[in-house]
């Protein structure tokens, strides 16, 4: 049982609820109503006086309340849930009423007796044959299992780079100057006119040397997806019952002698 400030909360914490996986049919949103109402509503959950005093309370100043009956190992999800929506804390408002004048007895209470008292037929003088009956609920807790996801492990993929040395082999190509001195003896024909003047004659030689450059290619692909399997994995848990057992004590009716049986005197 949570109570909330208004009933706009009180609906999304119950959405969220079956959200959860938890049955709609389980969750109760109870709203103000008359005083008489709110105590009866409250005292059908089985509710003590003392606190049922409080929530009745609650829902006569507009607070609202849900009532959850949660199957087994479904408690701390529900819990979880309702924490989103900040429910109040009963009893620190129920101390702010008190400080404001509330006697701590909701009204609905004497109401409740007095019902009660006039709705229990009267018990009259004249000898009449009277019916007493007595409802015993039985009751009886359903396993239900839902689902949630939890997170199990992570794969973590790192990537990195490394260096290593290799090697390649290139062919290069190299000029050098050779200078060859070659015996001649012939008559200098058409001989140009600065043949005995100084000259320079510069050769130029050249040489190829490695030039290195890298290209980066894609060699191999890794690719990492969630995979998900179905499984069917068997829940194993108890449910109460409540058994009637009925002992019947009252003691076997005495047949009285007929006359025929019975001695006669003298």
């Amino acid at each position: 049982m949570a109570a909330f400030e208004n009933p706009d909360r009180a609906r999304a914490a119950r959405e969220a609820l079956v959200q959860a996986g938890i049955d709609n049919v389980n969750i109760e949103l109870l709203e103000k109503r008359s005083d008489l109402d709110s105590w009866a509503t409250i005292k059908r959950y089985a509710v003590p006086d003392e606190d049922a005093h409080l929530y009745a309370e609650g829902l006569g100043r507009g607070h609202s309340i849900l009532v959850i009956s949660s199957a087994a190992g479904e408690h701390e999800r529900v819990m979880q849930v309702l924490s989103r929506f900040n429910p109040i804390d009963i009893d620190d408002h129920a101390a702010q009423w008190r400080n404001s004048g509330w006697s701590g007895v909701h009204s609905g209470k004497a109401a409740w007796d007095v019902h009660r008292q006039t709705a229990t037929p009267s018990t009259t003088t004249a000898a009449r044959p009277t019916t007493q009956e007595q409802v015993i609920p039985v009751y009886e807790e359903q396993l239900k299992v839902g689902k949630r996801v939890v997170e199990q492990g992570r794969v973590r993929v790192r990537v990195y780079t490394v260096e290593h040395p290799v090697q390649e082999g290139v062919n290069l190509r190299e000029e050098r100057v050779a200078v060859e001195r070659r015996p001649a003896d012939r008559p200098a024909l058409g001989m140009p006119g600065e043949a005995f003047q100084d000259r320079t004659i510069d050769v130029t030689t050249h040489r190829e040397e490695p030039v290195i450059a890298k290209e980066a290619r894609v060699k191999e692909e890794v690719v990492v997806r969630n995979q998900a399997d179905q499984r069917t994995e068997t829940v194993h848990d108890t449910v109460r019952r409540t058994e009637v057992e009925v002992d019947d004590d009252r003691a076997t009716a005495t047949t009285p002698a007929s006359p025929s049986d019975t001695p006669s005197r003298r």
